[in-house]
């Protein structure tokens, strides 16, 4: 049987998950778990400032800044799959494409949630961890996949 650890602590969660489940503004980011083409389409859409780090680890993190304001944090490990993704800014980006696959996943466990919960909301699952918060004009998260971390890579580089 799969464990699930689903948490959400402080006013307002509920209103924050109900938020997630259906944010859609704007469309960044690659595809959890996808590939690294959709790196260069978010790259183009963005419109935005754009750079690619390359870490120590050997992966790359692909960084854009849209003029909003709001900047996608995209991993890449050296085979060219989306490892993780994070994001901060004024708005809460495209979850649906962010998450990709995983997303209704994501969206079971946040709606789970905000049923029983309020603050931040964390999702800890085998197969998908998701952190996600902040107010109006600043949210940050960030999400990864556990069994796509590169050897070497920590949870707590993807932010």
């Amino acid at each position: 049987m799969q464990s699930t650890r689903v948490c959400c602590r402080g006013a307002g969660s509920w209103l924050l998950a109900a938020w997630l489940l259906f944010a859609g503004v704007g469309r960044a980011g690659a595809e959890l778990g996808g590939d690294v083409a959709s790196v260069a389409a978010d790259r183009a859409e963005m419109q935005g400032t754009s750079r690619i780090v390359r870490m120590s680890d050997g992966y790359a993190r692909h960084e854009y800044a849209a003029k909003s304001g709001d900047v996608i944090r995209e991993y890449v490990s050296t085979e060219g799959t989306v490892f993780a993704v994070a994001w901060q800014g004024p708005t809460i980006p495209d979850l649906r494409r962010l998450l990709g696959s995983y997303y209704p996943e994501f969206a079971r466990a946040a709606e789970a949630a905000s049923e029983r919960h309020r603050g931040p909301l964390t999702i800890q699952k085998p197969d998908l961890v998701v952190q996600s918060g902040g107010h109006m004009r600043a949210y940050s998260g960030w999400a990864y996949v556990p069994g796509l971390l590169p050897d070497g890579v920590r949870a707590g580089e993807i932010r």
